[in-house]
């Protein structure tokens, strides 16, 4: 399931190439034409994300899309445009620029008010500005403090903090060398603001890149880039289609299963918890208060 990173990424794609102007809408597979008619022709207002949640507004109507598990959304100068393995569920045309998207598992037109339900009922997200500059960490820490359930757990829910998925919790948490079952109850506060300070640090490098950097020299690498201006070049020409490879794909436990940590060499385990495959290792993660 693409993480909160990925869905920012989009939602600035789509207001850098179509935003504020008229664009054409369909739906070539046909299972959203009835609404692509009612936004035909409107003009793309503004596209912002919050966690996993796509917005686009058209006016008085807005479009929410969920990519869910096997969504995609890419958004593809025209002249790079190349024939279809399968129509698209939506297709939004601009002058220059077209987005498809396929394998929702939510695409619906809504009003402001459901809108509006759905941001309630997420945690803060470490890339939504009011977020970061208030108090993200602290409402977030009302609910873990308040739980039994283990804190692996609580960084997948999406009302305890939005955006972060699989790869994010295994490698934040192995940064910070946290147990990933003590309940949310034990975990010293001072943990988790280090945890929620990285991710503030980690997902806009994420978003950058279409790439989840953990390894310091990469993140360190990438810090750089974004802030001498370099990485636009980078983050310009990237769809959506597919990861961006800038960088090396590495991580230090995700989907390492009986590799040695490159921290302690101890074998790196899995489990599920929450629902996927948490990946840790047994010698480095034992904080829980310090």
């Amino acid at each position: 399931m693409p993480e909160g990173h990925t869905i920012h990424a989009l939602a600035a794609r789509l207001n850098r190439t179509l935003g504020r102007r008229p664009v054409a809408v369909s739906s070539p597979q046909g299972r959203f034409a009835a609404d692509a008619a009612l936004i035909d022709g409107r003009i793309l207002e503004a596209a912002s994300a919050r966690g996993k949640h796509l917005f686009v507004d058209f006016d008085d109507i807005v479009l929410h899309v969920h990519l869910g598990l096997i969504g995609s959304f890419h958004v593809k100068p025209r002249a790079d445009e190349a024939r279809a393995t399968s129509p698209a569920r939506l297709r939004i045309e601009g002058a220059d620029h077209v987005a498809e998207l396929r394998g929702p598992m939510i695409c619906a037109l809504v009003d402001d008010a459901t809108r509006r339900m759905t941001l309630e009922k997420l945690g803060p997200d470490p890339l939504h500005p009011p977020d970061r500059a208030g108090d993200g960490a602290g409402r977030a820490w009302e609910r873990i403090t308040k739980s039994r359930k283990a804190i692996a757990e609580l960084l997948l829910d999406q009302s305890v903090v939005a955006g972060v998925g699989n790869v994010y919790r295994c490698e934040v948490l192995f940064r910070h060398r946290i147990d990933p079952f003590t309940p949310g109850r034990d975990l010293g506060r001072r943990l988790w603001d280090e945890v929620w300070d990285d991710l503030v640090t980690l997902l806009p490098l994420g978003m950058a890149f279409s790439q989840i950097l953990t390894m310091q020299d990469q993140v360190d690498a990438a810090a750089e880039m974004v802030a001498d201006g370099s990485s636009l070049a980078v983050t310009e020409r990237l769809t959506g289609e597919r990861l961006g490879d800038h960088f090396e794909r590495r991580f230090h436990t995700y989907q390492r299963t009986g590799e040695a940590c490159d921290r302690c060499g101890r074998r790196v385990r899995e489990q599920v918890i929450g629902g996927r495959t948490l990946y840790w290792c047994p010698g480095c993660q034992r904080r829980r208060k310090r």
